[in-house]
């Protein structure tokens, strides 16, 4: 019974990594911190599961022509070198015995300033086919602040790139989600092995929310094309501030709530998501018919 929930749990998580292009991580390692894990085996095994759902949504969104391949080797090379500075950083955290308290606070600070960022309502001007408005310089620090966040949250670092993408590379948040799901795959391998050495990980566990996210994964990429740009924003912006509330009551002692509150709007969006698909499947009957 167990093992259906968790697949279950792979996969719902790996419907919103594929459609807001997070990695999955970065709804996974609260909620894996929030059930009791220790802050660093929820880090390496979210690292893991993100393997999955990354490669899962990067097939997809392949599929879709959704992925600015050169952007993303650029992003993922100052990634790679990212995982490796941050994996002593957190090392010194945990010997120091002050994970408990740093990592929920660095989820806090971010999280916090990524859903002003998506909800302030400001609108993206998308950059013309084959022009840019960036620079090595930013891509390379785009990939750097993903890698080192990814490494240290246990996240695909997708939660930063794509609004960092989107804000300061002019992407449609379509193209950002499947440039940044590329990005985080070589990332989190990086990340998952620096991790794996000396991390007791339940490997069972882990591949059982895999089974899950590869499933999820392509579903949630198709998703996005049933949305406009900026419902995918508004519901990552709404995601970040639940992520924050959910990070705060675990540090005053209310952990089971935050539990609840994450599974209820994960629950919410995929409720969502089927009434989306069941009206666009309708319509398409109908015109079917009418042909």
């Amino acid at each position: 019974m167990e093992i259906i929930l968790y697949i279950i749990l792979g996969t719902c998580i790996g419907i919103l990594s594929g459609y807001f292009g997070i990695g999955g991580g970065f709804v996974l390692t609260p909620i894996l911190l929030l059930m009791g894990f220790s802050p660093v085996v929820a880090v390496a095994t979210s690292l893991l599961y993100t393997i999955g759902t990354s490669l899962s949504g990067v097939l997809a969104h392949f599929r879709m022509k959704n992925i600015q391949f050169k952007t993303g080797l650029v992003m993922a090379s100052s990634g790679l070198v990212a995982t490796q500075v941050a994996h002593p950083f957190v090392q010194l955290l945990e010997r120091n015995d002050i994970e408990h308290i740093v990592i929920p606070l660095f989820y806090i600070v971010l999280a916090g300033y990524f859903s002003y960022s998506m909800l302030k309502g400001k609108k993206e001007v998308p950059v013309p086919k084959n022009e840019t408005r960036n620079s090595w310089g930013i891509l390379l620090l785009i990939g750097f602040i993903g890698g080192f966040v990814s490494t240290t949250l246990g996240v695909g670092g997708g939660f930063i790139i794509v609004p960092l993408t989107i804000t300061f590379l002019g992407l449609l948040p379509k193209k950002a989600v499947g440039t940044s799901l590329f990005t985080v795959f070589f990332i989190v391998i990086a990340g998952f092995i620096t991790y794996s050495v000396n991390t007791p990980i339940d490997y069972s566990f882990a591949f059982t929310l895999i089974i899950g996210a590869l499933i999820g994964g392509q579903l949630g990429a198709y998703i996005t094309k049933l949305y406009k740009n900026d419902e995918i924003k508004k519901y990552l912006g709404i995601l970040y501030v639940f992520t924050v509330i959910n990070m705060v009551l675990k540090m005053v002692g209310y952990s089971e709530i935050g539990l609840i509150i994450s599974l209820s709007y994960i629950a919410f969006l995929l409720v969502l998501f089927s009434i989306r698909i069941r009206r666009y499947l309708k319509d398409r009957k109908v015109k079917e018919v009418a042909s």
